[in-house]
């Protein structure tokens, strides 16, 4: 049954998805008409992000598709790490597009063009509209899967930047400051900047395979020492597969003690990290008092047969 209804969640994601980049599609090629026929840069800008959208949302597709494969023995952990690698480029893309803008934008400062202002408007407001309705249709799930996560903020970041552009619009349609259209573009760019640095960030950091931000290794060790049974815990090992699947490693000293109750303990100790941490995926190894820890984080560089 839960097999049964992950399922129904993917295929729902995916038809959204499918919607999105649909509508999205279609948008792009309007603003770009309304772009160079307004001759604005923030219509033009606003159609190149869109247009990431729309790789943005179908490599998202293909990420949520490729994670259903089953593990095997050439992809141990399955092909969750695929999403990670989604985000990457997502996040890439867009740190691309607006270092793009910032350089197009710096042109149009110099030698303001004439801007129609009407069209700019019309069509950005349409933009938001657009925008904010693709936005939502991938946003559930998002808080939990960073591939998602990139594709909402890639649209939502549509969102306020278009609603950027109307506004200058607005502005140039009663003053005739053509300049703030390349204004609202860089406005936009740092918008889009700050969004990719967020999701290129937290991408590198599951790729190194480092500690979750919200997990505080003293605290987790001592909570592990609080379980019947563990009087010590070396090499301890806490990473991130994807943004919400937590896997650890971990050497526990107990007691010399038959294999039932080690196992006893085992269960403690994974349904506490399960509980507190959200950690699901831990592998425990018991050693006894007599075992000498070599300290409480692995050092793989050291040639160790024990490990």
């Amino acid at each position: 049954m839960a097999h049964e209804t992950i399922s129904n969640l993917s295929r729902s994601t995916v038809r959204r998805l499918a919607l999105s980049l649909g509508i999205t599609l279609v948008f792009v090629v309007v603003e770009i008409l309304a772009g160079v026929f307004a001759n604005s840069l923030a219509l033009l800008t606003d159609a190149a992000h869109n247009l990431t959208d729309v790789l943005a949302l179908a490599l998202t597709w293909w990420a949520l598709w490729i994670t259903t494969k089953p593990a095997n023995s050439g992809k141990t952990y399955g092909y969750h790490r695929a999403g990670i690698l989604v985000a990457l480029v997502n996040s890439t893309t867009l740190a691309l597009i607006a270092l793009g803008i910032f350089y197009e934008a710096w042109k149009r400062f110099v030698t303001p063009p004439e801007v129609e202002a009407n069209i700019l408007i019309g069509v950005g407001t349409m933009a938001v509209v657009v925008n904010l309705v693709t936005a939502l249709l991938v946003r559930r799930g998002s808080e939990h899967d960073l591939n998602l996560r990139s594709a909402f903020l890639h649209l939502m970041g549509d969102v306020l930047s278009t609603l950027g552009a109307v506004i200058a619009g607005v502005i140039i349609r009663f003053t005739g400051w053509n300049w703030l259209d390349a204004l609202a573009s860089v406005l936009i760019g740092f918008l889009i900047l700050w969004n990719a640095w967020g999701i290129l960030r937290e991408s590198v950091q599951i790729l190194m395979e480092s500690t979750p931000a919200d997990i505080d290794m003293d605290a987790l060790r001592r909570d592990m020492l609080a379980v019947e049974g563990v009087s010590g815990v070396h090499d301890l090992h806490v990473w991130s597969i994807t943004r919400s699947l937590r896997t650890l490693s971990a050497h526990l000293i107990t007691d010399d003690m038959p294999v039932s109750v080690g196992a006893k303990v085992q269960e403690a100790v994974g349904g506490m990290l399960a509980e507190h941490y959200g950690i699901t995926h831990a592998t425990l190894q018991l050693e006894c008092m007599d075992c000498a820890p070599v300290g409480l984080y692995c050092d793989i560089t050291v040639n160790n047969h024990n490990h």
